[in-house]
């Protein structure tokens, strides 16, 4: 049911542009390297970056950014589960950044860098957690704070970090496993 007060906390209601597509949000850090790392992936068909899980209506970067919104930077993934299956975007997710670092991903410190996996329904909800279960036995005692949580509203990043490593220069081929090099 959606927020009649706070749009920002109604959940994501938008739906994938094909039948058989399904959506997933992750937060992992800085959203650039993320999204191309997302964008090489057979069965990945479409991948935008942006903002979720804040209070605040229509977030700019610049907002976000001041720590007074409790945005994450996401990365919203549209994917054909029977080409790349749920498990295999959250395996990529879990390789990508540190999961154990709290609101902070290398030198990107701040709230909006937290790491999440942010579903769609109730089943990626259980993959999610069982995954989550898994890595933290890779990981002993040392504690994963990779928060699971339905995905609220999503709202798309400006359009200068839409495929932000890509237009610099970096292939978004499937199947590329060339280094991914964060720049801004």
């Amino acid at each position: 049911m959606a927020s009649s007060t706070n749009p920002a906390l109604d959940p994501d209601l938008d739906r994938p542009g094909s039948p058989g597509h399904e959506l997933a949000q992750f937060g992992a850090g800085c959203f650039w390297g993320v999204e191309l790392a997302f964008q090489r992936v057979v069965g990945v068909v479409k991948t935008e970056v942006g903002y979720s899980q804040g209070h605040v209506p229509d977030p700019t970067y610049k907002l976000v950014c001041s720590g007074k919104t409790n945005h994450v930077e996401v990365v919203r993934v549209e994917f054909d589960p029977e080409v790349c299956p749920y498990a295999d975007l959250l395996a990529l997710f879990w390789s990508r950044h540190d999961p154990t670092a709290l609101n902070r991903q290398g030198g990107d410190v701040g709230a909006q860098y937290r790491s999440g996996i942010y579903y769609y329904s109730e089943s990626q909800a259980r993959l999610a957690r069982e995954s989550l279960e898994a890595k933290q036995s890779e990981y002993g005692d040392k504690k994963i704070v990779t928060e699971i949580l339905p995905a609220k509203r999503f709202y798309r990043a400006e359009e200068y970090h839409q495929q932000y490593l890509e237009k610099g220069g970096q292939s978004a081929e499937k199947g590329c496993n060339g280094p991914i090099k964060c720049y801004g």
